[in-house]
């Protein structure tokens, strides 16, 4: 089996081309060299996917079974459309990393996987789509949406698309389960969102890695939701941030429209935090069926403080500082509340 990981230096990717290797497949990364290193073992080739002559020379590499698309998030539709369209006669088929967001309903409604997407051209630049007032549907998921379309117009039935949630793990690089586990370290009255039984659907990057890879060798097409299907409980997952760390904490429940009076941003200050109905509710029956299994997310929590506690660093990502409340602010609002 001979796959290309576009990306394939860090996190999901990183995850994919070491499985492939474990596998015995051999493994073509193609980036541009300028976050992470390449894992041993495969063959690197270094370039730009905005560039078509540096497309033209990877695909002098192929052919190959599989493409895995791990880096699409960052570009236009267009820019996905031009590497389909450059890579189609030397690849039987495409595995791409899309998002929940391609949805018109989320975050408001349950999702399953025949529910509608959103509308992109292939062609579309970064300014197409919009950001509804209320934070939804979001420009991200109209150019995630158009990039999905890309690929179907390139690879039509040969062509299958992942639509994670929220991926943790070792290595993450977003900084949502990092921030819970060093403010659950911290210890004391931690703000915690009611209420604590609402289950959320996060799953490890392991396990995506490990479905897109049984994926690429398939010969099945379409669209699989890649959420955790038994998820876990607010209240468990802060309580496993306090085991794991050790940390001398306890979670102070607060209702949703007292942090929403407070100006708690949603899903970045209290990460995994969202009001809206549909965000944790997202059927991942058919990529079960397919064979997706995850592990216990309290795994999940173990093995992403074991790295960070290693020393571990993710690659550098803007997003990173975007999560987490500042400790003076936390403090207020629950000095509010006593």
């Amino acid at each position: 089996m001979r796959i290309l990981v576009i990306g394939g230096t860090w996190f999901l990717g990183k995850f994919i081309a070491e499985g492939a290797l474990a596998r015995g497949w051999s493994v073509t990364t193609f980036n541009r060299g300028r976050s992470g290193q390449d894992v041993e073992g495969v063959q690197p080739v270094h370039g730009d996917r905005t560039v078509r002559e540096d497309l033209q020379r990877l695909a002098q590499q192929g052919p190959w079974d599989a493409v895995v698309d791990t880096s699409s998030s960052d570009f236009p539709p267009r820019d996905v459309l031009l590497a389909a369209t450059t890579l189609r006669d030397v690849a039987r088929r495409w595995v791409h990393i899309s998002t929940v967001s391609v949805y018109q309903g989320w975050p408001h409604q349950p999702l399953n996987d025949a529910s509608p997407v959103l509308d992109c051209p292939a062609d579309a630049d970064e300014s197409y789509g919009y950001t509804g007032e209320d934070g939804s549907p979001t420009v991200y998921g109209f150019q995630k949406a158009g990039g999905e379309r890309a690929v179907s117009e390139a690879f039509g039935d040969a062509a299958v698309f992942l639509r994670p949630g929220v991926i943790l793990g070792p290595g993450e690089y977003v900084g949502r389960l990092p921030w819970w586990l060093t403010r659950a370290k911290r210890g004391g009255k931690i703000l915690a969102p009611a209420p604590s039984g609402q289950r959320i659907q996060p799953v490890d990057v392991r396990d995506v890695a490990e479905f897109a890879l049984d994926q690429a060798a398939s010969d099945t097409s379409g669209s699989y939701n890649v959420t955790h299907p038994d998820g876990i409980t607010f209240e468990g997952f802060i309580g496993e941030c306090l085991s794991v760390t050790g940390g001398a904490g306890k979670p102070v429940w607060v209702a949703p429209d007292v942090l929403v009076d407070h100006g708690i941003a949603q899903w970045t200050e209290l990460p995994l935090w969202r009001t809206h109905a549909g965000v944790w509710a997202v059927d991942s029956s058919r990529a079960v069926a397919a064979g997706l299994r995850c592990r216990p997310i309290a795994e999940t929590v173990r093995d992403t403080w074991a790295w960070l506690a290693a020393d571990g660093r993710p690659v550098d990502h803007p997003r990173w500082a975007e999560h987490g409340i500042a400790p003076e602010k936390e403090a207020k609002i629950l000095a509010s509340l006593a």
